[in-house]
């Protein structure tokens, strides 16, 4: 059967003010290489990076003009650490992984070798964890797992009654049911209700009734911009 859920993270696609200086951080500072750096697909103005974090997985960074004219509010567009608030539907923080508290302590020293704080690390049972900031208020944590998370052992009843999760939804939540259905599924018809993407209406109507086989042929850009190697 064809996996019915995602196995990892493609990438993180986080707005800078200066694409420059997140691509000198995350390069320099946290040792990820830059692999892609172009015009971003469909959006002008936009330009697009993407540093490696394994051969599967990247970290990438969006710059879109006039980005440096929105405020950074604290408690709303961004959290300032792991333990205050931001607006619902924001990242909190980010946490990137690594294989060993060996590498943990080794990207503490080399994030401090960069004159960056590093808080940790601290341990947390399920994993270990150091914390520091990243450009434009970012709250950024490196953290390691030395086995996967038991659930049995994770799952505190008495959180999921904070949560309002009864028993049977933590047992539908633990263990999703296979998709069983028909493919290819039509495109719903608009829903209110459901999450969406922001588009001028008319546009997204055009969107969502257009055939994804045409979606696909006319909203690609599979051609690196360099072209081959020689």
């Amino acid at each position: 059967m064809t996996q019915q859920q995602p196995n990892g993270i493609h990438h993180l696609a986080i707005m800078a003010a200066d694409i420059k200086k997140h691509i000198e951080f995350f390069s320099q500072v946290m040792g990820c290489p830059l692999v892609a750096l172009f015009d971003m697909h469909g959006v002008p103005g936009g330009l697009h990076a993407f540093l490696k974090l394994n051969d599967h997985s990247y970290f990438s960074i969006v710059q879109l003009p006039d980005v440096d004219k929105i405020p950074i509010e604290i408690g709303k567009t961004h959290s300032g650490s792991g333990a205050l608030p931001s607006a619902a539907g924001t990242l909190q923080h980010l946490a990137f992984g690594v294989e060993s508290e060996a590498a943990l302590l080794a990207m503490r020293d080399r994030i401090r070798s960069h004159g960056v704080n590093v808080i940790g690390p601290l341990d947390h049972g399920m994993c270990k964890s150091i914390y520091f900031a990243g450009p434009d208020q970012m709250t950024l944590e490196v953290a390691t797992s030395q086995e996967a998370v038991d659930p049995k052992m994770w799952i505190d009843p008495t959180t999921l009654a904070k949560a309002g999760i009864s028993a049977d939804e933590a047992a539908r939540y633990k263990a999703p049911a296979a998709y069983a259905g028909p493919s290819p599924v039509p495109q719903p018809a608009y829903d209110p209700a459901k999450p969406h993407m922001v588009y001028p209406k008319e546009v997204y109507e055009r969107i969502l009734q257009t055939p994804d086989e045409v979606i696909t042929q006319t909203g690609s850009y599979s051609a690196p911009p360099v072209g081959e190697p020689a």
